[in-house]
């Protein structure tokens, strides 16, 4: 059946409110407070669309997040089943420090098309669109990746960029891609932004390789399944806690690698909201008489994608003038 298309437009007004609310504290070094605004504005959004909406991709566990948990019934609840993977802040120490590339992030889905995934790592690989099937593989060496990739793109592997979350357990990684010759854009946080970052050439970044939070692995993935791309993950557990954990959602595998048809499928619709400035969009700028966003809208059905600049006007708009402090 489909999700209906104008869930597209209001998934933009939910994340239009997540940026707007978080930032106002853009640059002001405090994580937590901004990711709570976030998460405030969002969920007040949510609440008032018609939909019966479940959380499967949201801030954590109930008992350890009080708002936006998995599992948490959103919407009117009058309307279609729809299942929702979010973060309201994707880069909230990014947002803490004014750094690039803060989004806030929603995506729907039909009820029970998005992989339930545990909040612990997952181990990505991604490209964008036009490249053969299965042409990188978690289960390849980053040479070998990195050679079938430039095979693909008609170019030599030293003119590929590898983004990579700049963290210490990306060292032997970070040197193995090193030595196969290609060039690295190391980021140091939202690797939601770093998966799309492959699929538009302004960014210059040609694949996405590392460990990042899993939950943030599905809202990639649904971006990916609009835009096109590739993308495979895999879960990392370190404590039995973790599995338990996994295993209270369903997952059975722990070994298994994911496609990006099984992290997201069906008809998914994907919305993201710059915060600051960044690859993909602009962030919250604060006007005269209000605010600007810049929003991506996609769908995967019709492989739409659409960016919408909205000039927020606050003597009309009191609910964001509120957000925005």
């Amino acid at each position: 059946m489909g999700i209906d298309r104008n869930l597209a437009l209001e998934g933009a007004r939910v994340t239009e409110a997540a940026a707007v609310a978080a930032a106002r504290l853009i640059g002001r070094g405090n994580e937590k407070d901004a990711d709570q605004a976030a998460v405030d504005a969002m969920r007040t959004a949510l609440n008032a669309l018609d939909m019966a909406g479940t959380v499967v991709i949201g801030e954590g566990e109930r008992d350890e997040a009080p708002m936006l948990y998995i599992g948490e019934r959103v919407g009117t609840g009058q309307g279609q089943k729809i299942d929702i993977a979010l973060d309201p802040l994707e880069g909230t120490t990014i947002t803490a420090k004014g750094a690039p590339n803060a989004l806030a992030v929603i995506a729907f889905a039909e009820a029970g098309k998005f992989l339930n995934a545990p909040d612990v790592y997952m181990d990505k690989i991604a490209i964008g669109g036009g490249a053969p099937k299965d042409c990188v593989a978690l289960g390849e060496s980053p040479a070998t990746n990195l050679r079938n990739l430039a095979k693909a793109r008609k170019c030599e592997i030293a003119d590929l960029v590898a983004c990579i979350l700049d963290r210490p357990r990306h060292e032997e990684l970070i040197a193995k891609v090193r030595e196969a010759g290609a060039r690295i854009q190391l980021i140091g946080d939202g690797d939601v932004s770093g998966v799309i970052a492959t699929t538009r050439a302004s960014t210059g970044v040609d694949i996405y390789m590392g460990q990042g939070g899993a939950p943030e692995g599905v809202l990639a993935a649904a971006a990916l399944r609009c835009i096109g791309g590739q993308m495979q993950g895999k879960l990392i557990f370190r404590k039995d806690d973790e599995r338990r954990r996994a295993a209270k959602l369903g997952i059975k595998d722990f070994d298994k690698i994911y496609t990006l048809e099984e992290m997201a499928a069906g008809d998914v619709l994907f919305s993201a909201t710059g915060v600051t400035d960044g690859w993909m969009l602009d962030g919250v700028k604060r006007t005269a008489t209000g605010c600007t966003t810049q929003t991506i809208v996609m769908r995967s059905d019709t492989g739409t994608v659409r960016i919408i600049e909205a000039n927020h006007v606050f003597a009309r708009k009191p609910h964001l003038a509120k957000l925005m402090g």
